[in-house]
């Protein structure tokens, strides 16, 4: 796991571990070249992998190969480029051997017994999405930049491409490399790339969001309605609840295979299955350009225990979805601890919303 609070990339030849007879002669001079790429280049490969963990662990692999093969580095194509070259290579790599990471949405029909316990898949059977920490994607200033083109609606179009497929349309269309660029970092053709890109455009035009789910309020806006969710999901309070969300809002919540398609449905779940029933502490934060809470859940200790990092995408006519990942591991990587006690939730719930 990257720890943003840690030095920006440590030293190799530090751990007795990292010894290899082809380390560069200067580390501190890849240290100081290829840091400040590695935040683009997790985004890079969370859009290729939609999972933040793989993500991490492929960021990692890439800066252990390019300190590894750094003294061959002959300068012929910027540092940048040539980094991209081995993220792109390493996650073309990791995609092979595994099945597209999906969204409840993406699996079958809503369900239409909103009291009815629901079912939930082990995590070897279905490879889930996952959300991406604004904190981790960029600094604050510069989210919006990005913040389109990791939106977890985009992120699960993505997935309906095949790994090359993906590769190209985010390296020509996101990121605004030319067919030449992408095709000698992919060691193919330019009319291979186009091609590629072709079919990817029109893949995705099926599976893209509407227009109309990426218009959003104006942050004050936003921020406000992320705290009247947050003050109703705290008090139990379903009728607040429901006069933020749309008509047609969908609620998911992996790794639960059932999801509530409409207002009604949405709130006849929460109100049997979720609000009353446990009290929840739910902490602001940010994700894949979206604002998020973090929602812990009382135990019998007292304690506050991580539960779901919830997802919220929200228009100027009202929240339209929510993806609650019911998922503690998550927490981690947003910088939030395990566990709340008294002292904690104070803080936690005062943390700056990053959107």
């Amino acid at each position: 796991m990257i720890d943003t609070n840690a030095p920006p990339v440590r030293s190799p030849r530090a751990d007795a571990q990292w010894t290899d007879p082809a380390a560069p002669r200067d580390d501190d001079e890849f240290v100081r070249r290829a840091d400040p790429y590695r935040r683009e280049l997790l985004v890079h490969c969370y859009r290729m992998l939609g999972s933040v963990h793989d993500a991490e662990d492929l960021v990692q692999e890439t800066f252990l190969r390019a300190w590894r093969g750094y003294d061959r580095f002959e300068g012929r194509s910027s540092l940048r480029i040539w980094l991209y070259r081995i993220a792109t290579s390493a996650c073309l790599t990791a995609l092979e051997n595994r099945s597209r990471r999906v969204l409840p949405t993406g699996l079958g029909a809503p369900e239409k017994d909103a009291e009815r316990p629901l079912l939930t898949v082990a995590g070897s059977e279905v490879q889930w999405l996952q959300p991406l920490p604004d904190a981790l994607a960029s600094d604050p200033a510069a989210i919006v930049a990005v913040r389109d083109s990791v939106r977890l609606a985009f992120i699960a179009a993505l997935q309906h491409l095949s790994a090359k497929q993906r590769a190209v349309l985010i390296l020509r269309d996101v990121m605004d490399w030319h067919a030449a660029e992408v095709a000698d970092l992919l060691d193919t053709t330019t009319i291979a790339v186009n091609s590629a890109l072709r079919r990817a455009r029109a893949q995705l035009e099926k599976a893209a969001p509407s227009h109309d789910e990426l218009t959003e309020p104006d942050d004050p806006r936003r921020r406000d309605l992320l705290h009247q969710y947050t003050t109703a999901f705290e008090n139990a309070d379903v009728p607040g609840l429901l006069r933020l969300l749309r008509d047609d809002v969908v609620l998911e919540m992996p790794p639960n295979l059932a999801w509530f398609d409409g207002r009604t449905a949405v709130g006849t779940f929460l109100g049997a299955n979720v609000l009353g029933r446990r009290a929840f502490t739910m902490v602001t934060t940010a994700a894949n350009g979206q604002a998020a809470a973090a929602g812990y859940l009382a135990g019998r200790d007292g304690r506050r225990h991580a539960h779901a990092i919830q997802v919220l995408t929200a228009t100027s006519s009202g929240i339209s979805h929510i993806v609650s990942f019911n998922d503690p591991g998550l927490f981690a990587a947003f910088g939030l601890p395990a566990v709340l006690d008294g002292a904690q939730h104070g803080v936690a719930s005062a943390g700056p919303w990053r959107g």
